[in-house]
């Protein structure tokens, strides 16, 4: 509205608001800062985004994505400052964290189930110096971040069921990935479900060996260090297609070679992808 003599007439001025909402900073960090100052430092920066309770989903992720593809949106993200969801905080986590070499991250999901309904969230896993932790956002404070202090990642695991516990939650399945390249440009997609485990069918005692087992393939994967150097947008020319190239030493394994899970993915998956289930309550 212009400004006027005449009643009724407001100045445009007065619309707007003289608070302004402040912009979270990326995190930037020297050189000598220890690795688990800084996880801490990106946490912040991912909680102080907030959670999106809004009902709309602000960035379209999909999981099928090449890494260099869902980095261009974590920088999105970064510069348009909106509440987000744990997926969405997943993928800005392995964003801000991707200068931290020595650092490694691999994705955790959860199916829990409270009052016959099905929930699903996910979290970064971390592991730094051989101690596991967790990056992530949730409604709940106790199912995001987790300090890199558990000596193994079954006991990493075991926290966020005690957790999943106090909010009357069943833990029903997890879904472990493999370590994420550090490669912004790498056209290699993330493997989110390497290793399939089915609370409803395995011990307690088989479940924390099938956590550990996890864990040594990751390990034993890194310290081999064999197949090529992941494929980044440079050496496109000399690979006939970006997701079926050369396998990396983080490329998926054959289906086969997962983790057995007891479980069959359902027919209809297709038609409820992921993504809506991270729209949930915990």
């Amino acid at each position: 509205v212009t400004s006027g003599s005449k009643k009724g007439l407001v100045s445009e001025e007065h619309f707007c608001s003289p608070f302004q909402i402040p912009i979270p900073s990326v995190p930037a960090f020297q050189p000598s800062t220890p690795i688990p100052e800084r996880l801490e430092a990106v946490q912040r920066y991912i909680r102080e985004l907030q959670y999106n309770h809004t009902g709309t989903q602000f960035f379209e992720i999909k999981k099928s994505r090449p890494l260099t593809g869902l980095m261009d949106l974590a920088k999105e993200m970064t510069k348009e400052a909106l509440p987000i969801k744990c997926l969405e905080a997943v993928i800005l986590g392995i964003y801000l964290t991707n200068n931290m070499t020595t650092l490694d991250r691999f994705p955790i999901s959860f199916k829990t189930h409270f009052s016959g309904n099905y929930f699903r969230h996910i979290v970064l896993g971390v592991n730094f110096g051989g101690r596991y932790g967790a990056l992530g956002i949730s409604r709940r404070e106790e199912l995001m971040y987790k300090a890199p202090v558990f000596r193994t990642l079954s006991e990493l695991i075991f926290d966020f069921e005690e957790a999943y516990r106090r909010c009357w939650h069943t833990l029903k399945k997890v879904k472990l990935g493999h370590c994420v390249s550090h490669d912004p440009h790498s056209v290699e997609q993330i493997e989110w479900k390497h290793s399939i485990l089915d609370l409803d069918k395995l011990t307690r005692e088989d479940f924390r060996k099938e956590l550990e087992r996890h864990a040594r393939d990751m390990r034993l994967k890194i310290g081999k260090g064999t197949g090529p150097p992941s494929p980044t947008k440079d050496r496109k020319k000399d690979v006939s297609s970006p997701q079926r190239g050369q396998a990396s030493p983080h490329r998926r394994n054959s289906r086969g070679d997962r983790r057995p899970s007891g479980e069959k993915k359902p027919a209809d998956s297709k038609a409820m992808p992921d993504l809506n289930g991270y729209q949930i309550r915990v």
